[in-house]
């Protein structure tokens, strides 16, 4: 990989180590060989980090958690993948455009981290009007508070160097604002405790409600709750989990050694309230879950001592139409002119499609390459055909179908896991506990921008469906991670420009991230409870603000208007229904509408079954499978129901809901 510095940023061509146009024919080849042989004599052949990485006093943490399943493990799959993506470049004579990535500015890092978040009206010029970011505000835990009050504090800072002549508030004001919002102001004496309401079990408009999300409840249900090593607490807050492991000075982890059976078998305890998936919230919903995810991401990695940083990549020149090498939004903008609503790459699809047509059990699947010129050949001529529809997919090879796949991952202008995360994706290998490394990368998930998302989710899908064909192809877990690790992680190469050892710590270290991308693939797509609780506190205390303002409005006209709008307000669950009754509405099934009594046992999935066995006269044209009881308004947008979601429990966390049966969004 080659560095260039400039006034403003460093330039990072495409990663391949030890690349150097002076090198004799298998100069790479060989360097690396007699390299990994250094290390592995020497024993520092294994995931062993750098130990001057800080780790935070007074933990007992166990770092063994995320290295030793990869010490016993032969690396040589991940060094002949490389040694293959050397060969391929070297085949491929075309200039590539390098990628910048933008140093930045004192304090600049932060002021973007407070935009991303949604908080940017809490410094410069907006600073005073900056009552939905305390609305914000009220819904976050001690450590995400923490996490902001920290950004804030360095961005505030560095505007009164820059002597800026608007505003800048202190950070302490901020925080006693919001609390004095609530009649409470915060002693700084004692750590912030955010409660969402004087009573934990009322909500802003006064209907009751079962979540809370103050740190005082958040310790005692930490404490208080049996758990287990593999069991992933989707209720608290990570960091304050994490905070309070720190401070109890327990870092019970689960050792094992390299073996695919030995990683952990993580697993959700069961939701009475049901499971969230990515997908299943309204867009609005999204907007809030993606800056608390943000938050708790950086709180996590602020008490764990791990340095969070986002990077930013200047604009550079892209191909604006073609296959490989074109910006994925555009090449999904252009696939959705030819097949509406798709959500990935044409082209993507076909090649997994082309390798499953043959066989998964075809032995060295995705490790053997295809041939390169060959390769280069195939990909030239899907560049003028594909979208003709006259290429003839007879003439291609599965291996050659393997190495096009992966090429098309590499040559995107900007990785998979994207430039602002891919470093944090790194960095998972850092934390402590594999659990914890499970929680940031279920973070990092839920951040990637949409179209990311759905293609990593496609790509980790058919790489599961790979090994389990592994007793006939012979490609493990651990086979198939080696092989696509540097494929998705060495895009850029951050860490390429320090001590050569640091090589092998980030080879091991992105192939077990790789790993555990792909075993825990169904629990990273899973939104966690607590954020799902902040974005219905969020939504509760706005939905208060609006109509405080509205009531405000009306009490300047006449009174009887005031009881017209508070008549409004009501929703069918108050005045249609007796209590303990849901009315349910399906309007694209032949029974449009339905009164269900709540039962203890009563699940979403039976509310459907009911629905689609009344036959009214009309055909049934929706199967089971594609319909889903939706949870629409009160303190969320929309949510769609897992089947094993009961109803009871929802109820009492969102009364003023309307319930409808309707066909999943795609």
């Amino acid at each position: 990989m080659s560095w260039r510095s400039g006034s403003r940023g460093v330039v990072l061509t495409a990663y391949h180590p030890s690349d150097g146009a002076g090198d004799a024919p298998g100069g790479f080849q060989s360097k690396r060989r007699q390299d990994r042989n250094k290390y592995r004599r020497s024993g520092q052949y294994t995931m062993n980090h750098d130990h001057s990485k800080k780790i935070p006093d007074g933990a007992s943490f166990d770092r063994s958690g995320s290295q030793d399943s990869l010490d016993e493990l032969s690396m040589d799959d991940y060094w002949k993948e490389l040694e293959n993506i050397h060969e391929t470049r070297g085949n491929n004579h075309e200039e590539r455009v390098a990628l910048v990535v933008k140093e930045p500015d004192e304090g600049e890092l932060e002021e973007e981290w407070l935009k991303e978040a949604g908080l940017s009206n809490l410094f410069g010029e907006s600073s005073g009007d900056s009552l939905e970011s305390m609305v914000f505000l009220s819904t976050l835990t001690r450590t995400q508070r923490a996490a902001v009050e920290k950004r804030v504090e360095t961005v505030t800072q560095t505007m009164r160097k820059r002597n800026k002549q608007h505003q800048i508030p202190d950070v302490r004001d901020i925080f006693r604002l919001q609390n004095d919002s609530k009649g409470k102001v915060c002693d700084r004496s004692e750590p912030s405790t955010v409660r969402t309401s004087e009573n934990k079990n009322e909500t802003h408009d006064g209907s009751e409600g079962n979540f809370s999300l103050g740190t005082d409840e958040q310790k005692s249900l930490i404490e208080d709750m049996p758990s287990s090593d593999t069991d992933i607490n989707l209720e608290i807050s990570f960091a304050e989990q994490a905070a309070n492991l720190k401070d109890s000075s327990v870092g019970k982890v689960y050792k094992g050694g390299g073996g695919d059976t030995l990683l952990p078998n993580f697993r959700l305890p069961k939701d009475k309230t049901g499971t969230t998936k990515i997908g299943e919230l309204a867009p609005q919903d999204m907007k809030k879950v993606y800056s608390l995810a943000l938050i708790e991401l950086t709180a996590l990695y602020d008490i764990l001592g791990t340095e969070f940083k986002q990077q930013k990549a200047v604009k550079i020149k892209t191909k604006d139409s073609g296959l490989f090498g074109v910006p994925l939004s555009l090449l999904l903008e252009q696939d959705q002119k030819r097949v509406p609503g798709t959500k990935i790459p044409l082209i993507f699809q076909k090649l997994i499609a082309q390798i499953e047509e043959t066989t998964l059990e075809t032995e060295g699947l995705l490790r053997i390459p295809g041939v390169a010129t060959r390769v280069k050949g195939l990909c030239q001529e899907l560049e003028a055909k594909f979208y003709e529809g006259t290429f003839n997919w007879e003439n291609v090879k599965q291996h050659d179908a393997a190495s096009l796949l992966k090429l098309f991952i590499r040559e995107l202008p900007q990785p998979l896991l994207t430039v602002e995360y891919l470093k944090a994706f790194q960095d998972v290998q850092n934390l402590p506990t594999r659990k914890q490394q499970l929680q940031a990368l279920n973070l990092l998930v839920i951040l990637l921008p949409e179209a990311n998302r759905d293609t990593l989710k496609v790509l980790l899908e058919f790489l599961q469906r790979v090994i389990d064909h592994r007793d006939k192809n012979k490609m493990t877990l651990k086979n198939v991670a080696m092989v696509m690790a540097p494929n998705l992680f060495t895009f850029h190469g951050f860490a390429s420009k320090t001590i050569e050892q640091s090589e092998f710590v980030m080879a091991a270290g992105t192939a077990n991230v790789m790993r555990f991308m792909i075993q825990y693939q169904k629990l990273l797509w899973t939104i966690p409870k607590f954020i799902v609780n902040q974005v219905r506190k969020q939504t509760e205390s706005q939905k208060k603000e609006k109509k405080d303002k509205a009531m405000k409005k009306l009490l300047k006209k006449m009174a009887y208007d005031r009881e017209k709008h508070e008549k409004q307000e009501k929703t069918p669950n108050d005045t249609d229904v007796p209590q303990g009754v849901i009315r349910v509405q399906a309007p694209h099934l032949s029974k449009v509408s339905m009164a269900i009594q709540l039962t203890e046992e009563l699940k979403a999935g039976d509310i459907v079954a009911r629905f689609l066995s009344q036959k009214s006269g009309n055909v049934q044209t929706l199967k089971k499978e594609e319909v889903f009881l939706y949870e629409i308004g009160g303190n969320i947008g929309e949510r769609c129901l897992d089947d094993d979601t009961y109803m009871k429990d929802l109820y009492q966390l969102n009364p003023n809901a309307e319930w409808v049966i309707k066909p999943k969004q795609s």
